[in-house]
This record gives structure tokens, sequence and C-alpha cells, in this order.
């Protein structure tokens, strides 16, 4: 897609400073320039979000925008399970339509488990750099369509699979967040989209209260959300995904929420909860090993559901962390091993920072901030220690001494 010149410049320059080459532009005339600042740039950011690309010297690369808001290797991968999954007994050839591309490499993950893929983009560069690319990862059966995402949809007499991913930003740049103010309007092609695929699913911003926007895809579509996935990579949360089916929803009663956080999965279904009994601090001296849940969990906010699956206590209700006598390795969050914990007695607080200079300090239902606990405790920020402040079931401010090397 450029001159050999250009080509070697992005082949011995793609780890240099790209603010220090634009400076030194007027020195290599006979270099495309732009196009190499963005190529190199494009390559420095691929490194780290879709490395399986960065490997590849003829993939190509667009502006910072389309870089910036693309997804990353880790969220596309499990896009794909999640298709894999679903077609893992269909016996018919299938069919992916990705109706909002975009540098397409959610659409390149997921279209490896399907027959047929179609690519759909409204904007025509991006069309033509996925044609090249697509090409290069050797997706044969991929084919690329330039057209908006409501008149392809008009145009598309069925599929096995839609993926779209509305943009999530207004005519001046501004960050969205509701789905309706996202474009295209996915309540409005719901419709359309339900009735011409099996399964439909939807990318959307982790910013959003995964209830309020199930309640919005099925305020005028009952049941048709049966899977809500929350993908965190190194625990943040990197986007919400749904799931809908009109035609699969006779063999599920409930919706699956499903929490992923690198290499941990946590499965629950909705609806089926409990109301295990938080601890007292009596039995607060028994236990040995603190929990975090990641970042996946905290914002699904399935708490309850957790004791069910691991043998662990929750320290208070709204406490948010998690305790057992006995160490569980599976747990999905940072675990800690408690070394000392008591009240905020003075002589207490005494033995609990003893030797300790500094500490990571966390409350959660708790009566003081973290500053004001640093205060108290007169202890520095930081270190390889972990206090965590919380309130019992009987109204006892508990302090917890850990550690996580262990």
């Amino acid at each position: 897609m450029t001159d050999e010149k250009t080509r070697l410049f992005i082949t011995t320059h793609r780890q240099d400073d790209v603010r220090k080459l634009a400076l030194q532009a007027s020195r290599h005339r006979d270099v495309d320039m732009p196009y190499a600042l963005c190529q190199i740039a494009g390559w420095q950011m691929a490194r780290q979000k879709i490395p399986t690309w960065a490997d590849i010297d003829d993939i190509v690369y667009p502006q910072h925008l389309s870089m910036e808001q693309c997804s990353s290797e880790h969220t596309a991968r499990y896009k794909a399970s999640i298709c894999k999954r679903l077609f893992a007994d269909t016996k018919h050839e299938t069919t992916l339509i990705d109706l909002t591309g975009g540098l397409g490499v959610d659409f390149a993950f997921m279209a490896r488990n399907f027959h047929h893929a179609t690519y759909v983009e409204q904007q025509e560069y991006l069309c033509h750099i996925a044609q090249h690319n697509l090409s290069v990862l050797n997706l044969r059966h991929a084919n690329v369509v330039h057209n908006d995402c409501d008149t392809a949809l008009k145009e598309i007499t069925g599929a096995d699979m839609f993926f779209i991913d509305p943009a999530r930003r207004d005519q001046n740049g501004s960050r969205t967040y509701a789905i309706a103010d996202c474009t295209p309007d996915i309540l409005t092609l719901e419709e359309q989209l339900l009735e011409k695929a099996h399964w439909v699913m939807i990318k959307l911003s982790p910013m959003l209260d995964w209830h309020k926007a199930m309640d919005d895809l099925q305020q005028n579509h009952p049941d048709v959300v049966r899977e809500i996935h929350i993908v965190a990579v190194g625990n943040e949360c990197k986007e919400l995904l749904f799931v809908l089916s009109a035609k699969e929803k006779e063999q599920r009663s409930t919706p699956s929420l499903h929490c992923h956080n690198d290499e941990q999965e946590f499965v629950v279904r909705l609806g089926l909860t409990s109301n295990p009994s938080s601890l007292t601090a009596e039995e607060c001296e028994q236990m040995k090993y603190l929990y975090e849940p990641n970042a996946a969990i905290m914002k699904a906010g399935c708490f309850d559901e957790l004791t069910q699956q691991w043998p662990v206590r929750p320290l208070a209700p709204n406490s948010h962390l998690f305790l057992s006598a006995e160490y569980v390795p599976s747990f999905p969050g940072r675990s800690f091993q408690v070394i000392r914990r008591g009240t905020l007695n003075k002589k207490q607080i005494h033995s609990l920072t003893e030797g300790i200079q500094q500490a990571n300090v966390s409350v959660r239902n708790f009566p003081l901030t973290v500053a004001e606990l640093r205060r108290r405790l007169k202890i520095k920020d930081g270190g390889n220690h972990y206090i965590f402040a919380s309130t019992t079931q009987d109204h006892i401010h508990m302090l917890f001494v850990c550690r996580k090397d262990f």
C-alpha cells in the first residue's frame, strides 16, 4: 500500500520516538512521512494491544483514534470464544456479519469460527485497510462491504450472528454512554437485528449500568437477553457484551452473567441468589485469608453468588470483602494472608502497626476515609503490607493487616 522507501523507513524506525521522527521530516523528502508516522505509531500501540498483528510486517494501521477505539486482542479472542461455544454443535455453514467493522480486530478473530464472514463499515478508508489486512491474515472467506449499518441491515436477508459495536462519541467527539445516544441506535434497529439473525452480540461501554442496559434492550422485546458478559483485562473493566436471541429464549429460563478477568471466569444464572451470613468480630478471629473480588465481579455486583461456588464468608453486607479459615487458591480476585487483626482501640492499633512504616490502605463500609485512617495509624502509603478496614455484622470496626506474598 506504499512505496519501498517509505516501507523501509517504517521498518527501520518503528521503535523510535514518533515525535522526534516528525521533527526530522525534512531530512526524508523521499518518504511519505505522514503515512510512515501513522504506521509507526500504530505498530507501537499494537505491540501492547494486538501483539499477533504487530508480529506481521504487512499489517496496515489507521489513524490514532481508530487504534485507540479498537478492541484489544484479549477481548477480541474472548468474543471469538463466545462464538465458538454458541456454534459448537451447528451442522450447517455459518455466517457472521459485523455491522460496524472499524479496524476489524473483533471481526478478524471472530471470523475464524464461521464459514462466511462479512465486514461492514461506513468509512471508506477503513474498508481499504480492512481489505488489505484480512488478506494478510489469510481470511479468504471474509467479505468487505462499504456501507452504513442501517442501510446494510435493510439489505441483509439473514445471518447466524450479527456483531455490532456502536460508536460512543457524539458529533463533537465527546463520549456518550447511554445506548440511545450511541451510533447507530441499537434500540431502533433491535427488531431487525433479532428478526434477521439467530444471535446478536452487542458491545457496549463498561461505564454503563448493565441492569439498565438489559432493561432497555428488553423493553420492547422481553427475554431476548440470553447472556451478559463483563470483560476485564488486568483488573480493569474494558467492555460489556450482550448476547441476544429471539429464537433461543424457549431453551433458557434466565440470562447468564459472565464475569471475565484475564484467565478468571465466574458465571452465575440471574435470579438464583442466596443470602449468606456475614461475620461477627469473634468469627473474624478464626479467619486467616482475605479476598477481594476482581473488577468484573465488582462491576457485576454478584457478591452473594460467590459464596455458592467458593468456601468463603462475606465480611459484611456492603464490604465486598470475603474471608476464609483455609486458603482458597481459585478465588476470582486478589488473595491476601491475614497476619494481624484488631479494632480501632489505641492499644490494638499500636500492636497492629508495630514495625510497619507504610501500607496500602483500603476502607469498605467504615466510618473513616483512607486519609483519616492513615493519619490515625501514622503510616505512609505504599509498601508490601495491605490494611483493609471494615465493619462486622455486630457493628465492630475491624482492621486486617495482610500480605500478598505468601
